[in-house]
């Protein structure tokens, strides 16, 4: 390097090497609150591939559940007159097809379900108008060991399990799912057909064995 090369480097301030703020960096923005019109409720059941919850709902769309609550309110009503109906579970929610449309829709995917046989209807149809109900009260009003039966209805998801008894030896509680609703064309047990008064007095006679329940962990 020549004298005068090096009185030039000299003269030249040093590169800094401290890193240097990124002026591309996004500063942080506060989430913005979010929106949940029935329009969009509609579009989040249909390609929802299973029951959403209200909480699942409300996380998605940031807001409150009273905002969830109003949008379910609102869509049950615009939909009730179409072949799309919403069937709304307690804390679950998801689009089914229109009980009116129902034998349509059986001719349609009817090969494809199985049929059920007369000792699954009974226990089923026990569940259904007992829920939650218990083994015990299942195998007391048929009177025979139902214990394959409610496994068959479980492995099919037309039943499930709701909880705990507090009874004594705390017994498995049974109820129905959306399956159930999905596969008989209802929209919620509320749309059970009346029973006759003979079989009432069978499925409920005056004895509960279910206790309260206890949530399952």
């Amino acid at each position: 390097m020549t004298p005068e090369e090096a009185q030039t480097a000299m003269a030249e301030p040093a590169a800094d090497d401290t890193a240097q703020p990124d002026d591309t960096a996004q500063p942080d923005v506060p989430e913005t609150p979010g929106e949940l019109t029935e329009i969009q409720l509609e579009a989040l059941l249909f390609v929802a591939e299973r029951p959403l919850t209200r909480t699942e709902i409300s996380s998605l769309a940031r807001v409150d559940r009273e905002t969830v609550d109003a949008r379910i309110g609102d869509l049950a009503v615009s939909l009730a007159g179409r072949g799309i109906r919403l069937i709304d579970s307690v804390e679950r929610v998801e689009l089914a097809t229109a009980p009116e449309a129902g034998a349509l829709i059986a001719r349609y995917v009817g090969a494809d379900a199985p049929r059920l046989s007369t000792p699954s209807l009974e226990a089923l149809a026990i569940v259904a108008y007992r829920q939650p109900c218990t083994r015990a009260t299942i195998e007391r009003i048929r009177g025979v060991d139902s214990d394959y039966t409610i496994r068959t209805l479980l492995h099919r998801r037309l039943i499930v399990e709701l909880g705990r008894s507090d009874a004594p030896g705390r017994p498995i509680l049974y109820g129905t799912g959306f399956d159930f609703l999905e596969r008989f064309g209802l929209t919620s047990v509320d749309d059970l057909p009346p029973l006759e008064a003979e079989i009432v007095g069978r499925l409920f006679d005056g004895k509960d064995d279910t206790a309260t329940p206890e949530a399952t962990q």
